[in-house]
Parts: C-alpha cells; structure tokens; sequence
C-alpha cells in the first residue's frame, strides 16, 4: 500500500453514506461509526491507524504515535465531552492526525507545526475535514485558487502565518494548527476552536535540556522496529555531520534500533567541512552501516526542473527535487522503511534574533550583552539596530506595510531583522495584475492576524516552525513515493513543547551554537559534533547546477503556464536568468517560481482519494 495519505472525516449523518458515495468512490479504506455510517475514509498506510473505543466516545490516531490500543484505551476512559480531549492529545507522542467522536460532536486536528495539516470545506451544507487541500477541492468542486497562486509568485515559498498557510484551491479551508475542528453530527456544521497556547519560556537551560533530552529519546526510540521486528521498517538517518541530523543518529543508536543505517550526499565544495565532522561520527557509530552517495553519482541542482514537485501546493525545495528522490529510491532499495531527517533544528534551536527585545524589555542587562555579541558576529551597523529596535509597528501594521513595499528597494546588507518578519519583496518579473491580486491578500490578512504568542520571540520561532512545517510535510512525499516514511522528531509536539518552555536567552546566544540542543545530547553525542560552530556550505552544488540546467530552465519557461495565466513576464525572467551573475536573492526567487510553475501544471486533473493527481509519486514496487 502507498505510504502516501489521503482521507476525509464524516459526521455522523443519515447523509453521510451518500455523501462518501458521492466524494470518495472507491476508496481503499473505510472506519464506520457504531451506525454503520462512513466516518473516516481514505488511505493510509498499514500500522498508520490505531483506535480506541470506550463507551460513546472513539478516538482515531493517523500516524506516527507509539501508544498501544490498551493504553489510548486508558486515556480515553475519563473524556465525557470534547474538550477533553485537550489532555489526551497533550499525552500522545509522535507526529499524527487526531480524529475523535464524543456523543455528538466531532473532532480533528493535526500537530502544532502543521507538519500533519487539517482542512475543511462544506459540501451541501455539511462540513468535510481532510487531510489534503487538493483532495477537499476535488470533492466540492472547487477549482485552483489564482489568486492565492499569484501571492505566491509575489512573496515567495517562506511566507508567515497564516498567509503562507492559505491553500491554493477555492472553497478550502486551512485550520490552524493550534485549532481543532468541532463538527456538530445533528447539524453538520463546523466550528475551530483554539486549544492549544504556547508555554512561557522560563525554564532555565539545565532543566529545559532534561526535558528536551527525553522528548527527543522517546521520539527516535518510537520511529524504531515495531514489535513484530517487521525487516520493512529498517530505520535510516541523515548523517551530515552537521549537529541536528547526527544527534538524531546518536539517539538512534542509544535506543538500540537494529540495523540501523546513516546516509549523507558527497560535497562538491571544497570548503565544506561537513566531510571531517562527519567521518568521526562514523568513527563513533560503528554498528551502524554507512552509505555515502558521491557527488557524481548525485542528479545536478536544479535537475528535471519540469517534474511536478507536488499537486496540493507550490513546492518550496525544487533545486534539490530529483536529488531527493534518488536519496529515497537509494533508501528503498537498501531496505529502510523509515529514514530519521533532522528538519526543524534550525527553527526550534536556531531561532530568529527577535528574542533580543524581549529580553531588553525584561532583563536590560543581559538584553544588552546578547546585542552587542549579535552585532559583533553579524556586523549589524549601529543606526541599522537602533532603527530596527525603534520599530514599534504592531503585527497588523507590519503585514499592511509589506503590501506597500512590495517593489520596494530590498533591505540593507547586514540589517538585523528583530521586526515581524523578513521584509516581502516581489521579483521584478511578476506583472501588475499579480502584485495587485497579492496586495489584496495581504491587506485582508492584516485585518485578521494576530500575534501567535505574548512575546515576539516566542511568537518568531512559532511563526518559523510553521512557515515551513508544510514544506517538509511536502517533503516527506517524496520520500513516500518511493516507499519512505521520513520522520522530523524535531518536530513532535511533546519535543516542541519542551524547547519552547525554555528562557529564550538560552535557546539562543551569540557565544554558542544551539546550546539548548547541545546540553539536551550532551551524554549522547560527542562535543566534536555538539561543539561546531560551522555550518556546511553547498554554494557550489547551486552554481553548477544552475549551469548545468540553465537551458531546461529556459525551455521550460519559454512556454510558461505562470505566463500564460498573466502573473509573471518571461521576457523579464529570461533577461534575469541570463544576467552575468546570480545572487541568491534570484536563485531562492528562481525555486519558489518554479514551485509556482509545476504546481500550476500539475493542479488540472480532477483528484480522488484513490489515486493521486498527475504526476504525484506512487509507492515503489
């Protein structure tokens, strides 16, 4: 069976036999109500779904989550009523969708970074909740949203909530993910309801790393073998040498996952360094195979630029498309079933500088060290960080302005952001009519937005883990196509919760690398590897993969649907991508409008919860 999901929830409604008729039929998997009604219906993959009854109350679990029937059984025991369920969720590790009936009502929602995404249309006054905007539209009917295309196109893949998570198909809806859908069974009608709210960051690191420490344990050890031993979930791990992905690997081999395998891309940089870091990981992880796939055994950067990233939304990492379906057609035939990613490191233990004005705000003293080390090491200009510190604007304000200054001159080198978020800048070829469709939408985002938590610290990191859980939710696609489970344990709720528990100034600092994540694996790793301060450098994978693929780049926009549908002006495109330089400004342009142009490609054909759309990857052989 493909390990690629699609699935729709039903109420429970004398309609819903004709209503599952009528929007999925032939689907591969159905759970009944005790009614005999439809309720979930769909695909997934074999282990994916556990269940658990207890009197009118029953609790679907879609995913990744180590808990036996017995013990969700247990949990269940004390919910009467829906808001129960707050504390269920809160006790299940893994990364999964949560579908739950209590009496009348019902419930669904995803995970807090929207790596596991719900959505919701109404099909003849009844709401329908899946976990596939294409898949929603296709049952409603509704078409490929141009104008949230076009605001793509315009600000880029990394957009912030919400926008960023708005759907590309009409009559769809994306629930937030600290939201849960309520549907009332007696009338169809849906109602969100916000459950979850970010914790205050006061543990200090000592306590904090203990915690992250043990969510991180529990996560790995439960992407391991099930009990049965099956040989198709071999596990496997990314193994850069840089400090997110090795952890991983440490952890993978504490928690005694046989036959376990690590596998890295070969550099083309000479000045990468990720080689020697990662040879003595390998020294220290004996048992473990390892496989290292050589540069020119490797597709270029930027290779198969027409293949269609994903049908659902843009696809943010197209420069490393094909790379990554090799890496997974590679895995599969080794055996893996599961292969370990260290996606959200960055986000989690990385984040944004906007912590600097809280803590100026709360802790003056210690505020003011960690700005002058930030300018030491990032070269901010003095007048830059004065101007930035006095930029007051509250977040509807921010998001009404980047509609102003959409053609705007870009920022300064070297200017800190410490305001809301990167500055939105449109690339030159986008038309009028698509800076006007994106305008509006972000003029009607500022009249609804607010702050994700109390502090603008907290509030980045969130918006950071949200901007690109969807990516790497797309990401994992792919590797499903090939058969591939990848797992993100970063991005479990339980190991969110927990790092965001910690006092922001210890989960950043300008004297250490992630030092958050490095005491929470500090008896696991090697302080080689906790102790690195450089990061790995592809910059030569993108030049010559830009050489190499610059005419299927020029071919393929030659005859752009973006074009046709008047959002983007290729003559101006052409003379960019010939100009005698690209900077990365136009090369991280080049991946979001290539993202757009698949998609847009892609996004014709009706989609059913049987079979995918075009050109979506099915599993492996």
């Amino acid at each position: 069976m493909s390990l690629i999901e699609r699935w729709l929830v039903l109420p429970d409604l004398p309609q819903a036999q004709s209503l599952a008729e009528a929007a999925a039929p032939g689907a591969p998997g159905v759970v009944p109500y005790p009614s005999g009604r439809p309720w979930l219906l769909g695909q997934w993959a074999a282990g994916d779904l556990t269940m658990a009854a207890v009197g009118p109350v029953r609790v679907v679990v879609i995913g990744n989550c180590p808990v036996t029937t017995a013990r969700l059984r247990e949990l269940v025991a004390g919910v009467r009523r829906t808001s129960d369920l707050d504390a269920v969720v809160r006790a299940l590790p893994g990364s999964h969708h949560v579908v739950a009936a209590v009496g009348d009502e019902l419930r669904v929602q995803g995970s807090l970074t929207g790596v596991r995404r719900v959505f919701h249309a109404v099909l003849d006054g009844v709401t329908l909740a899946g976990d596939r905007a294409d898949v929603l539209a296709g049952v409603v009917g509704g078409g490929l949203d141009e104008q949230a295309l076009a605001m793509r196109v315009v600000c880029g893949g990394q957009l912030p909530p919400p926008l960023g998570e708005h759907p590309t198909w009409h009559g769809v809806r994306a629930l937030d993910p600290d939201h849960y859908l309520r549907v009332d069974a007696r009338s169809g009608a849906g109602r969100t309801v916000r459950w979850w709210a970010p914790p205050v960051p006061e543990t200090p690191l000592a306590a904090g790393a203990e915690a992250v420490g043990h969510a991180l344990r529990t996560a790995v050890a439960g992407r391991g073998p099930g009990e049965d031993g099956e040989t198709a979930r071999r596990v496997s791990a990314d193994l850069s040498g840089g400090m997110d992905s090795t952890s991983l690997c440490f952890l993978a081999a504490r928690a005694g996952i046989p036959r376990f395998l690590t596998i890295r891309w070969g550099e083309a940089e000479a000045a990468n360094d990720d080689t020697a870091f990662a040879a003595c990981a390998v020294t220290a992880l004996a048992e473990a195979e390892h496989v290292v796939l050589p540069q020119q055994d490797l597709p270029p950067v930027f290779a198969d630029p027409g293949h269609t990233g994903d049908v659902e939304a843009p696809y943010l990492f197209t420069r490393t498309h094909a790379r990554v379906r090799h890496t997974a057609r590679e895995l599969a035939r080794r055996g893996v079933g599961v292969h370990l990613a260290g996606h959200g490191g960055d986000e989690l233990f990385h984040g944004p500088f906007h912590y600097v004005r809280d803590l100026l705000r709360h802790r003056p003293g210690t505020g003011l060290a960690h700005l002058r080390g930030h300018r030491a090491l990032h070269n901010w200009p003095f007048a830059a960080t004065v101007a930035a510190l006095a930029d007051f604007r509250d977040l509807r304000r921010w998001w009404r302005d980047q509609a102003t200054h959409l053609t705007g001159p870009p920022p300064a080198r070297y200017t800190p952001n410490l305001g809301w978020g990167h500055p939105l800048r449109a690339p030159d070829w986008a038309t009028p009519a698509a800076l006007e469709a994106a305008r509006e939408m972000l003029h009607a985002t500022a009249d609804r937005v607010h702050p994700l938590a109390a502090e603008r610290g907290q509030h980045s990191t969130l918006s950071a883990l949200r901007t690109m859980g969807s990516t790497y939710r797309q990401l994992a696609r792919l590797f499903a196509g090939a058969g591939v489970r990848l797992e993100m344990p970063y991005l479990d709720d339980r190991v969110v919760e927990a790092a965001l528990s910690v006092r922001l100034h210890d989960r950043r600092t300008p004297w250490r690398y992630k030092p958050l994540l490095a005491e929470a694996v500090r008896d696991t790793v090697p302080s080689i590897i906790t102790g690195r301060i450089t990061k790995g450098d592809f910059g030569e994978d993108v030049r010559a993969g830009l050489r190499r693929g610059m005419p299927d780049l020029l071919e393929l926009f030659a005859d752009s649907a973006l074009a046709r549908r008047g959002l983007i002006d290729p003559d101006i495109l052409r003379a960019r991508l010939l100009a005698p330089r690209i900077d990365n400004t136009t090369t991280f342009a080049l991946e979001n409008l290539l993202g757009c142009e698949t998609h847009l490609r892609g996004s014709t054909a009706p989609l059913h919860l049987s079979t995918g759309g075009p050109n979506e990857p099915t599993a492996a052989p």
